[in-house]
């Protein structure tokens, strides 16, 4: 009959041994949940604590893993917008180069935003710069650092240790009740064997348990600090981003918008040479200007011409030292008032001239 029964606790053994092993196969290397109290309260609290320790820093971990994912996502958008970018900035600059003709608004808008796209796939090399230097690299470093991995070895090597320890704990019981029921000094000496394990078992167990507590609490400390820092560089360098290209965009819309009034504001006319109406004999050609009135002049007789400020005035060299004026009174039509003054008579009464091409 004692014979049955140690054969059927051999067996009993193996078969929790093998549970324990496809356990372990199933469950991984990961720290294994357990709120049974296998030695005493403070063992389980010790317990606990890895655990929780574990799973903050596993989080911890993926949560890095998240934002390096997304970083290196955002760097990818940012080439792909570099490259377009500055494929639209060449045509840009091509369209304002082939087309620029005196009166094309539409070639020098296209350079302009050509230019300014080009500091834009710079301001994006930039930013993508940034997320690598500040952001990818150290947490992709930590995430996969050595620090990490060795305080997650630590703490699984105690959640097996203390499997361990509830073999032990089974087979301490198992044989207390076989001491109960035979008494003989087999029976006692392996008692006594499986408790003196229970509490090697035990100090090497308080000694794994406080160095893996400590090391995973580093960890965790360390990886609060370090992912809250890469955090806010991020918001920094994007804002910083935006900022720039802000400044940008403005900039030239303000150029475009100031080119754009420009044309309309002032009519299509240039210096240019025309033959007289009535050309004589060895005459030469004539000089036309269009000029703006900048200050206001009365005419003190009726051969001197007045003008008020931001009147259009034509002016025609007759000789090298006479000039002739004409007011426009629409851009459209000519006036036909028309007097002669030297040059020197237009200085005396204070008439500016501002020479618009």
């Amino acid at each position: 009959m004692d014979a049955l029964r140690r054969q059927a606790s051999k067996f009993k053994d193996q078969v929790a041994k093998q549970q324990q092993a496809v356990i372990k196969q199933l469950g991984g290397t990961g720290y294994e949940s357990s709120n049974v109290m296998v030695i005493d309260e403070a063992e389980l609290q010790r317990h606990q604590q890895l655990e929780k320790l574990y799973r903050s820093t596993r989080a911890g971990r993926d949560f890095q893993k998240d934002i390096v994912r997304a970083a290196e996502g955002f760097s990818s958008i940012q080439q792909k917008h570099i490259e377009t970018g500055t494929k639209l900035s060449e045509d840009c600059y091509k369209y304002g180069t082939d087309n620029n003709v005196s009166d094309g608004s539409l070639a020098k808008e296209a350079s302009l935003y050509g230019g300014a796209l080009l500091n834009i796939e710079k301001e994006h090399d930039e930013f993508n710069k940034v997320l690598s230097s500040q952001v990818i690299e150290p947490l992709k470093a930590m995430a996969i650092g050595a620090p990490l991995e060795d305080a997650r070895h630590l703490a699984q090597r105690y959640s097996r240790m203390r499997q361990e320890a509830e073999t032990l704990a089974a087979e301490i019981s198992r044989r207390q009740a076989r001491s109960r029921e035979a008494p003989v000094m087999e029976n006692t000496a392996k008692l006594q064997s499986s408790e003196s394990k229970m509490q090697e078992h035990k100090a090497n167990m308080a000694v794994l348990g406080k160095e893996a507590a400590a090391a995973l609490a580093a960890v965790e400390s360390q990886q609060q600090r370090l992912t809250s820092q890469r955090l806010l560089a991020l918001l920094e360098a994007e804002k910083s981003f935006h900022l720039r290209v802000a400044a940008i965009i403005d900039d030239v819309e303000a150029e475009m918008i100031s080119e754009k009034q420009r044309k309309e504001s002032v009519p299509p006319s240039a210096p240019f040479a025309i033959p007289l109406a009535q050309p004589r004999k060895n005459s030469e050609k004539a000089l036309y200007f269009l000029a703006e009135a900048m200050h206001p002049f009365t005419g003190a007789s009726e051969k001197e011409l007045s003008l008020a400020v931001g009147d259009y005035v034509v002016v025609r060299q007759v000789s090298l030292y006479m000039y002739s004026f004409v007011i426009l009174v629409n851009l459209a039509l000519f006036g036909v008032l028309m007097t002669s003054l030297k040059i020197s008579q237009l200085l005396a009464n204070k008439v500016e001239s501002k020479w618009l091409v």
